[in-house]
């Protein structure tokens, strides 16, 4: 008897713990030491969370044990909404936020409360796989719009404009964007606005990383510009800002004229009725982060880890010839490009295992993020500058071996 696994995967991936990932395990079995730059989890790297944030978790602990609200502890679902509140966002309410082990899951249940079999979504391409899996795992289609790189990785809202249709349902945005870097402009987020508004598509906008910013940059929260107006479902957790990522804990908060989706609402209860509710230890720290001093801060200024990290990293990657990487505004990724003229790469999982097995480094291939062409790689950026520069000269000698085949 042979079972198989159900056909709703049949399209379904996540390449940032996909093959590649086997492969590197596989490696490690045989003693060899890999440097894994596939995945965004601060603290293999020595990024803690603060000290107060664990005090409140292991201080909460005894009064942890049972369920808690399906939608999350009260604390924490009403220090959301002050965030959001104090952004100006005055229909943020504390009936409209619901917690979950992580944005993953708060995304899986957005998709299948709100696709049905056919309904079409639009997804950046870039994007963060999940995203993908999620809508397609529930029945949606897929139609991903195209990220100008020529543009600093801008939305290309005529492409979006090309590809909405009468089963388009929503649209999603991811800002600061994985794996890009990119920070939307105003204009931008205004355009995509205009068009969900003239469409009536439900927006969804992902700012997990909404204080991970370099040099200028500055992140503008979708909700803040759909007062009044489109009704957007904001996203947002622990995981990086406060390098807690093992903590699963995140939340989506849904603002803006709420009066058209009453339905869709009642889907959301439903389902995260059905998971009872979500990791509540973890839960305790919400109101501590969000409320406390913001330790991130130090991070991403001139003499900050992540700072310097990144300066390090994209100098290295930009000065190898045939290889062109944007400057990343947010988050902790490089995407950068190599030439298709310079680099004749026909797979780019082929490209990212060779580069795996000649020099112990683990990194993802770009159409893992439905970028369309196998012609760039992803970087995490969150190892030491000590250990990040070598990593760095190991793919330029890489690049160099290539050029010369």
């Amino acid at each position: 008897m042979q079972i198989r696994k159900s056909n709703k995967l049949a399209n379904i991936c996540y390449e940032i713990r996909g093959p590649v990932l086997k492969e590197a395990v596989r490696m490690e079995e045989e003693g060899q030491r890999i440097l894994k730059l596939n995945i965004g989890n601060p603290a293999p790297f020595g990024f803690e969370a603060p000290d107060e944030i664990l005090v409140d978790v292991i201080r909460n602990l005894p009064t942890s044990q049972g369920y808690c609200e399906s939608k999350g502890l009260f604390s924490a679902r009403k220090a959301v909404m002050q965030k959001y509140q104090a952004m100006g966002i005055k229909s943020a309410d504390v009936n409209h936020v619901w917690m979950g082990n992580g944005v993953s899951e708060l995304i899986v249940m957005a998709m299948q409360g709100l696709l049905n079999d056919g309904d079409e979504i639009l997804i950046p391409a870039p994007d963060y796989p999940l995203w993908t899996a999620a809508a397609t795992l529930s029945g949606g289609y897929v139609k991903h719009y195209l990220c100008d790189e020529g543009a600093g990785w801008q939305p290309d809202i005529n492409d979006i404009r090309s590809k909405i249709s009468n089963k388009t349902k929503a649209i999603v945005i991811i800002n600061p964007n994985n794996p890009t870097g990119a920070v939307y402009s105003k204009d931008i987020l205004e355009a995509i606005i205009n068009l969900a508004e003239e469409h009536k598509l439900l927006i969804f906008s992902d700012e997990i990383y909404d204080k991970i910013l370099y040099d200028e940059a500055k992140h503008i929260p979708t909700a803040t510009l759909t007062e009044g107006r489109a009704p957007c479902v904001t996203f947002g957790g622990l995981s990086k800002v406060y390098r807690t990522a093992g903590f699963r804990s995140g939340w989506m908060t849904i603002t803006g004229d709420r009066s058209g989706i009453s339905d869709y609402i009642e889907g959301l209860e439903i389902l995260s009725s059905m998971r009872l509710c979500a990791n509540v230890p973890a839960q305790h720290a919400v109101q501590t982060a969000l409320g406390g001093y913001q330790s991130i801060d130090e991070l991403i200024i001139p003499g900050g880890r992540l700072y310097e990290q990144r300066k390090v990293a994209w100098e290295a990657l930009d000065s190898i010839p045939g290889v062109h990487c944007h400057k990343p505004e947010g988050a902790l990724y490089l995407f950068p490009r190599l030439d298709p003229n310079i680099y004749n790469i026909k797979n780019d999982i082929d490209l990212v295992l060779q580069f795996l097995r000649e020099e112990k480094v683990l990194i993802v291939q770009g159409t893992g993020f439905n970028w369309p062409t196998p012609d760039h790689v992803r970087f995490v950026f969150l190892p030491h500058v000590e250990e990040l520069t070598p990593a760095m000269e190991r793919f330029d000698a890489f690049l160099a071996r290539m050029r010369k085949r």
